[in-house]
């Protein structure tokens, strides 16, 4: 399945119902007495938070919802039917917003919360209240962007071909695809890693590269997906598989975090040294830790070697942060 993280669709929420117009005559009436009823209110578009769903691929073929219009009223005081109303189920950590204003309507970050974007018309009155019947309202109708934010307690960050989705696969029950050329994770890869103290979502997020903060190689809609997670895990190719300087691609990592948003610096972060089964690993993270000073935890996720202590490391912090 296909994962897309923005939509446009458009809504329409019910026309309210028309209100009835009739009178009531018998002969021991003077007058006809009035008693047309009232309109039913049209349906509301409402949106709802699924845990079952990953992706808005739905709303990329279907941009155009409508909620039922209210009924109309009837003659003998009858009340119009309520309008059913649209309900539409969008992943857990979708925002909704106004396409033409930017106006955030609700950021829906827990399962089953759910929010009303586009509410249905009332219907108008019969002249059973009134000697001439009122008017139906319109029902609101609006441009709507979604945008997916995952929500994972730990997001993998680091260059292409850095070794995120076979880390990934050594923590957690997924298997993302691997091999030994950049790009091949196209799109976030969501893992639960089990444990008896705490239980974590960890985020696989395709390679970024320089000038990802500005979209390049759709970096900045990977970056997104960053801002939702409490830990970093950075991944450096410490061996240098690809011919590139590992410090050079920290460095350049660090940047676009910053570029994108300076809130993902102040993130906790794991800096892990991945390959370090490789030739030239050991060379370069002496170079490494005398250019930055940074703790560094050596791992090689091909074999398994040292991905415990990074699990360890990140259970500690999710513990610290729900208890500080």
């Amino acid at each position: 399945m296909a994962f897309i993280d923005e939509a446009r669709i458009f809504i329409k929420a019910g026309d309210g119902g028309k209100g009835c117009e009739s009178f009531y005559r018998n002969k021991y009436f003077r007058y006809p007495r009035p008693n047309g009823g009232d309109g039913g209110k049209g349906g509301d578009v409402v949106f709802v938070a699924d845990p079952r769903i990953q992706t808005l691929l739905d709303f990329k073929f279907k941009q155009h919802y409508k909620a039922e219009r209210g009924g109309h009223g009837g003659s003998k005081g009858k009340t119009g039917h309520r309008g059913a109303d649209c309900v539409l189920r969008v992943p857990v950590g979708t925002i909704l917003s106004d396409a033409e204003s930017g106006l955030i309507f609700r950021d829906l970050t827990e399962a089953d919360q759910q929010v009303i974007v586009a509410k249905g018309g009332a219907g108008g009155q019969g002249n059973q209240n009134n000697r001439t019947p009122t008017q139906f309202e319109l029902g609101e109708e609006k441009t709507v962007h979604l945008q997916l934010k995952l929500i994972a307690d730990v997001g993998l960050v680091g260059c292409p071909n850095a070794g995120k989705s076979t880390f990934i696969n050594q923590v957690s029950k997924v298997r993302s695809k691997i091999a030994s050329y950049p790009f091949t994770t196209k799109q976030p890869i969501l893992g639960v890693v089990e444990g008896e103290d705490v239980q974590f979502v960890i985020a696989d997020l395709p390679g970024l590269i320089e000038g990802a903060h500005q979209g390049r190689g759709l970096g900045d809609r990977f970056l997104k997906h960053a801002e939702r997670t409490k830990v970093l895990v950075h991944l450096v190719d410490m061996a240098a598989a690809d011919e590139r300087d590992p410090l050079e691609d920290f460095a350049q990592i660090s940047e676009e975090l910053k570029e994108y948003n300076e809130a993902l610096t102040v993130k906790e972060r794991i800096i892990v040294a991945n390959k370090m089964d490789l030739p030239k690993a050991a060379e370069n993270l002496k170079r490494f830790q005398e250019r930055f000073k940074l703790d560094v935890f050596e791992v090689s996720a091909l074999t398994g070697e040292g991905v415990e202590a990074v699990v360890k490391e990140i259970r500690r912090i999710l513990k610290s942060s729900k208890t500080g």
